[in-house]
């Protein structure tokens, strides 16, 4: 019987929630192109599609909004956020704020990749992916084997694959790669985590080569929660002593703080022990985001972010909001419901290929059984799949994921009991006709990142 691990905090304000018909949602789906990206949120009961901005701020954020320093230039909000982070992430980072994750991506890359050169990683998630396309460069994702069998347990299925790292090196030439990237948690994967020993083997082999090692650390505090249970080393560890030894691995990172920075709106990036790199990030964003000490946000961001990051290291916070998703998961497994095992941080990724065998992966798995929970029950949730991935940058062929998930991701201290019970109880629903799920093809995509804003059919057979 699957355990529900009580809030720790309480509730102070409430936004309504609408509840449609089922031929209504129809309606809306086949009007968004059946494209869930493209419905209005206003006809969304349950909204499973990102945890990424979707968080409820706590009190303390609040109240801090109305104290946001909103001066152009050297904001007392901005050295407010620039001493709690290098109080958590190291003293000897450049921190530079930006408005979200793929700003710092797109301020990093061109600095680092030469046009042809590769990144590789454990698994590049869709922005990263893009920016690393726009910059030249070409992604590759070498994750480790327990990463591939949703239905096999492992502790760290997010790893990079290190015999793999070697292989590609020795293959390819040092001088073809840009960087090594270490995507915390593995989000494409599940929200897999990734061990310390791990980073520590990566670390080894980049400096071996002269590589540099960054941090995807989206999801930092998450993957140290998972550490801490995870690997004995660090048992006795606190949650922020976990995350300075894994950011002491790096030699830059990139953080959408939508997600462990549990702000709406903000991202950061980091650079150690590089004044040339440095150098190149500060040009970027004073000519793309803003000047230095704002980085395309308000005062009242930079303060919410600041107060954000005290608390993503929280561990009763920590415990709630990964129970949250294994209270979902364990709900699917006593149902028979394939799904990454054991589930990650933030979300449960249902093995869609496994729920809808007759749909080939080009029929788009994930997908197909997002839009089913959105007819079904009004729930939006996301392909984590074959959609995901553009065309091959070089040859234009279609290009199939490592796995054909739907992504059930949970915005932080947002849902509640109730609410995954709504989810489990939906998937069962679709289970018993999910024979007669259809599969879809794109009929308008964009070049980048199309899963976005793609356009899609139902396949008639």
């Amino acid at each position: 019987m699957a355990n529900y691990i009580a809030e720790p905090f309480k509730i102070k304000a409430m936004e309504p929630l609408r509840v449609t018909t089922p031929e209504y949602r129809r309606e809306r789906i086949e009007a968004a192109g059946y494209n869930p990206f493209s419905l209005r949120a206003e006809d969304v009961y349950i909204d499973l599609q990102t945890d990424s901005g979707t968080g409820a701020l706590s009190d303390r954020q609040w109240a801090s909004l109305l104290i946001g320093d909103e001066s152009y230039s050297g904001g007392r909000s901005y050295y407010k956020l620039l001493d709690t982070a290098r109080a958590l992430f190291g003293e000897d980072y450049y921190i530079q704020p930006v408005h979200q994750g793929r700003a710092a991506e797109k301020v990093l890359f061109p600095a680092l990749i030469e046009p042809g050169q590769h990144v590789v990683s454990n698994t590049l998630f869709d922005t990263t992916r893009g920016h690393v396309g726009l910059a030249g460069g070409v992604p590759v994702d070498l994750v480790t084997e327990a990463g591939r069998h949703p239905a096999v347990p492992a502790d760290f299925k997010g790893d990079i694959d290190i015999p793999a790292l070697k292989e590609f090196i020795a293959a390819k030439g040092a001088d073809s790669i840009a960087a090594v990237m270490i995507t915390i948690t593995n989000n494409s994967l599940g929200g897999q985590p990734v061990a310390i020993a791990n980073m520590r083997e990566a670390r080894r082999v980049a400096d071996r080569h002269g590589l540099p090692l960054l941090l995807d650390a989206a999801r930092f505090a998450e993957n140290a929660y998972f550490v801490k249970r995870r690997e004995p080393e660090f048992a006795d560890a606190s949650i922020s002593e976990i995350v300075q030894e894994t950011f002491a691995l790096a030699d830059a990172f990139t953080i959408s703080a939508k997600k462990d920075g549990l702000v709406n709106i903000g991202g950061l990036l980091g650079v150690r022990d590089h004044p040339a790199l440095t150098a190149a990030v500060k040009s970027s964003v004073v000519a793309m985001e803003g000047f230095l000490t704002y980085g395309g946000l308000a005062g009242r961001d930079l303060e919410a972010l600041a107060v954000g990051l005290t608390e993503a290291v929280d561990e009763d916070l920590l415990r709630y909001r990964i129970g949250q998703v294994q209270y979902l998961g364990a709900r699917l497994e006593e149902a028979g419901i394939v799904h990454q095992t054991p589930v990650g941080g933030h979300g449960v990724f249902v093995d869609a290929a496994a729920f809808l065998p007759h749909l080939a992966w080009h029929e788009f798995p994930g997908h197909a059984l997002a839009i089913e929970l959105y007819v079904e029950a009004g729930i939006r949730a996301a392909d984590i799949g074959s959609l995901l991935l553009d065309p091959d940058p070089v040859t234009g062929e279609a290009q199939r994921a490592v796995a054909e998930f739907t992504r059930l991701a949970i915005p932080r201290r947002v849902y509640t009991q109730a609410h995954l019970d709504v989810v489990a109880d939906a998937l069962i629903a679709i289970k018993d006709r999910a024979a007669d799920v259809p599969g879809y093809e794109i009929v308008e995509q964009a070049k980048v990142l199309r899963h976005f804003t793609a356009r899609l059919r139902p396949i008639t057979r």
